[in-house]
């Protein structure tokens, strides 16, 4: 078996995962908690009680936010990554790289123009009936 893969030992290495995965199962099932009390039930925060829920609901904007940042930041990365192997790439990777912006442009035009950049609420046109 000269250069052929040892397979065995990604075998021994995956039962090893296996029996350290149950082992940490089954000796929380054993040590954990058997009784269920109020108190055992119930959240607690530094020493503080809670006073009402805290599922709550946030607005879109703030998910809208974190899409945005994670969209733009692998921009940037992609960006980055041209620019260090620019020479290499050569006028291929300069057109690929500017249609990619111009995607990216086009997307946050898109974006800017049906309003998802408005953060504060809309403001009120008054009738130009009331402006006497």
């Amino acid at each position: 078996m000269g250069n052929a893969p040892e397979l065995w030992l990604l075998v021994v290495y995956a039962c090893g995962i296996l029996a350290l995965v149950a082992l940490m199962i089954g000796g929380s099932f054993v040590l954990g908690q058997h009784h269920v009390a109020r108190a055992t039930v119930q959240p607690f925060e530094s020493g503080i009680l809670p006073t009402s829920d805290a599922r709550l609901q946030f607005s879109i904007q703030f998910y809208l936010v974190a899409m945005l940042f994670v969209v733009f930041d692998l921009e940037s990365v992609f960006i980055y990554a041209w620019a260090v192997a620019l020479r290499p790439a050569g006028w291929d990777g300069y057109r690929a790289m500017l249609a990619f912006i111009v995607i990216l442009l086009a997307a946050l035009a898109y974006l800017w123009r049906i309003g998802a950049l408005e953060w504060g609420p809309k403001p009120r046109l008054h009738p130009v009936s009331s402006l006497r």
